[in-house]
């Protein structure tokens, strides 16, 4: 028998439920937004593709990515972050509004900074304020601060690798040739990165709104299994996010790093591409930012090293290690909010 207050907390915790699940997909749309920079920038700078024609590509691309490369890392972001019993839905919810909120701050400056990261920040500092450092799995926290480093690497490294091996076999191929083709390719060098970055962002999303279900009640807490709905729903918003694109960070990443000709756009891509299908593969949820970021700057060193406006990067790698203390603080403020009047 349910009595009267039993229900009020009931109905309660059910409208947190939903409100998280709309705040999940809103973060979801904004991660669209923020990175579609990713998608799109090479092969906008390269001047291969308009914009409106990349961003429609890419947004497709974001929405079937979950359906091909599965929701490993979906369960990495659900259960490999915050210890279960502080996964809370007022835990949750503040989290995902601190990485809304630093992802519209970055993207007002232009700042490619890591959405992914801003996520995991806001969920860590919600976290920490309920239950201290060991409400956080220090593991899962290990693996993302790792790989903060060694997704840029491996970005730098396999576009630079690509663009040393192609400019060999290239060499005596006119420049306009190789454009004309490398124009076509790149088509398919950003859709397939595109492809990677819906599987990798867009699962963090679902991950965490099939925690919010667990959390609520409403799913099995021994499997953790994404729903088919939170599939669809989370590549639709990321999709959208993708299609209505943050020009201001495209700028940057396009532009203001170096100038690319479609040959090493397309380096860039395959290179960035490589990394995420590798991680989506593994379950490891890394920076989509940090991956292309890297590789862009990989590409740009084949010309020479003064081809890289490296005042930019030095800007962008600022963003890159406050991000996660930044999100984390926001976090954590909101939950004290939230708090306060519940």
């Amino acid at each position: 028998m349910i009595f009267y207050g039993d229900a009020i907390i009931i109905l309660e915790l059910y409208y947190m439920v939903v409100g998280g699940i709309i705040a999940a997909l809103f973060f979801d749309f904004v991660n669209g937004f923020h990175d579609s920079a990713n998608a799109i920038a090479t092969v906008v700078g390269t001047r291969v593709l308009k914009p409106l024609h990349a961003v429609s590509i890419a947004a497709f691309a974001n929405f079937i990515g979950p359906f091909i490369f599965g929701t490993a890392i979906a369960a990495t972001v659900g259960k490999g972050i915050i210890q279960p019993e502080f996964s809370t839905v007022e835990v949750i919810l503040a989290g995902l509004i601190g990485a809304i909120i630093w992802d519209l701050v970055t993207w007002f400056f232009g700042l490619p900074s890591s959405s992914s990261h801003a996520l995991i920040g806001g969920l860590i500092g919600s976290a920490i304020i309920t239950g201290g450092f060991e409400a956080v799995i220090s593991g899962g926290l290990q693996k993302i601060l790792t790989f903060l480093v060694v997704s840029p690497l491996l970005g730098f490294s396999m576009a630079l690798l690509f663009g040393i091996v192609l400019m060999y076999f290239l060499r005596k191929q006119k420049l306009s040739s190789i454009n004309k083709v490398f124009g076509k390719l790149q088509i398919a060098s950003s859709t397939f990165f595109s492809l990677t970055h819906g599987a990798n962002d867009g699962q963090k999303t679902m991950g965490v709104i099939t925690a919010l279900l667990i959390a609520g009640g409403l799913l099995d807490s021994e499997s953790f299994v994404v729903p088919y709905w939170v599939i669809i729903s989370a590549s639709i918003a990321i999709g959208l996010g993708t299609f209505f694109g943050g020009w201001r960070i495209v700028k940057t990443m396009a532009f203001k790093i170096t100038a690319l000709r479609p040959y090493q756009g397309f380096c860039a891509e395959t290179g960035g591409g490589v990394i995420l299908t590798m991680m989506a593969w593994l379950g490891i949820p890394v920076s989509t930012t940090h991956a292309i970021t890297g590789a862009i700057m990989g590409i740009g060193t084949t010309k020479r090293l003064s081809a890289v406006r490296w005042g930019i990067g030095k800007k962008i790698i600022y963003a890159w290690i406050i991000t996660i203390p930044a999100s984390a603080a926001i976090g954590a403020g909101i939950l004290q909010i939230i708090k306060l009047f519940s």
